[in-house]
């Protein structure tokens, strides 16, 4: 039993290496066959696994997911626009000043005046003598049609541009408004003068040596001297008179030294003003002792118009130791233009006619 079981094992052995030992007649499997073969076991072996049943997952909670943010395209930067350059004006102009009559300025009726404006060229166009100053609405104070440029004025410069003008003859406030015009005839740059007529008031004492003094023995000189026998008229201010005063503004004026001499003095013309009146005081001047002389005189107020004299008033005064206050309406002059002529005539014999006028003026009261 020994023997025979120890030959089995031995028969087995032979039988398997017999079946793999190689036939003479068996094809040679390649290598890529091997491989082939190797994958499409693997390929098997994945078919039978995905055959199997996939256990199913319990359905997954809800997510609170935020909305979709809008994301902001970047706009690209616009560069700025250089602003438009403004089309030049030919002709414009800047007001620089009122080099005379500034605004309001208060002028007797029909006194005669010149308005003057600076101006600079702003413009593009030179201004020539063909362009002219023009009125174009408003009072134009008696004013010419058409004021030329005394001068060419090219862009940029600065000019005085004058007109003559004449105030309105009743008191008030006036205001005329001026243009330039173009050699075109195109209007542009508008001034205007703005003015006050009313009582400027006229002193006859302050304007004594403006008058024209006569006598009968032809014209005199203003300021003397008092011993001048052709007559003399001039100021004594502060001069002791016949009711013992001394006060300012005093016009004497002394006849020619004959009997019933005369002096007379004529004033430029002024234009009255709705209002006023003539006002003074009249005497004598007092002797060196303060006593009063033996002066007797007859003094008078008159107006020229057209070359005609015209009498205002006339007083009789001897020296007796008092003033006498004068007071004229001259309402009846109003709007016109005269001459004022203070005349004072010896009453017989001339001495020691000291005659005085106290502050004589024109005012409204």
């Amino acid at each position: 039993m020994k023997g025979r079981l120890r030959t089995a094992p031995v028969l087995v052995l032979i039988f398997l290496v017999a079946c793999n030992l190689p036939s003479a007649g068996a094809p040679t499997t390649a290598p890529d066959l091997m491989f082939t073969a190797a994958a499409q076991t693997v390929e098997a072996q994945l078919t039978a696994s995905s055959s199997l049943s996939t256990p199913t997952l319990p359905p997954s909670l809800p997510t609170n997911t935020p909305p979709p943010v809008a994301t902001p395209i970047s706009t690209p930067a616009i560069p700025p626009t250089a602003p438009p350059t403004a089309t030049q004006v030919c002709d414009k102009a800047e007001f620089i000043k009122d080099v005379t009559i500034p605004d309001g300025t208060m002028l007797s009726p029909g006194e005669a005046f010149t308005k003057t404006w600076r101006l600079k060229n702003i413009g593009a166009c030179t201004w020539t003598t063909a362009y002219a100053l023009v009125c174009d609405s408003g009072d134009c104070m008696s004013g010419p049609s058409a004021q030329p440029l005394a001068g060419s004025v090219a862009p940029g410069q600065i000019v005085d541009i004058s007109v003559p003008l004449v105030a309105p003859a009743s008191p008030g406030h006036y205001r005329g408004y001026w243009k330039l015009r173009n050699a075109a005839g195109v209007l542009f740059a508008g001034v205007y003068v703005d003015i006050n007529v009313g009582s400027s008031g006229f002193d006859l004492y302050s304007r004594a040596p403006d008058a024209q003094w006569v006598s009968g023995a032809g014209v005199l000189p203003f300021g003397g001297p008092d011993t001048d026998n052709r007559g003399f008229v001039m100021y004594r201010s502060g001069a002791l008179l016949e009711n013992g005063s001394r006060p300012n503004k005093v016009l004497e004026t002394h006849p020619q030294w004959v009997n019933d001499g005369v002096i007379s003095g004529e004033y430029p013309a002024y234009t009255v003003v709705a209002g006023e009146h003539f006002l003074a005081k009249i005497g004598f001047m007092a002797k060196n002792d303060g006593t009063c002389g033996v002066g007797d005189a007859i003094f008078q107020l008159n107006y020229l118009e057209g070359g005609t004299l015209h009498p205002l008033g006339e007083w009789h005064e001897t020296c007796d130791g008092s003033l006498r206050s004068v007071n004229v309406n001259l309402n009846s002059l109003a709007g016109k233009t005269v001459q004022f002529v203070l005349v004072v005539m010896a009453n017989g014999s001339s001495g020691q006619d000291w005659a005085v006028w106290v502050n004589p003026r024109i005012e409204i009261p």
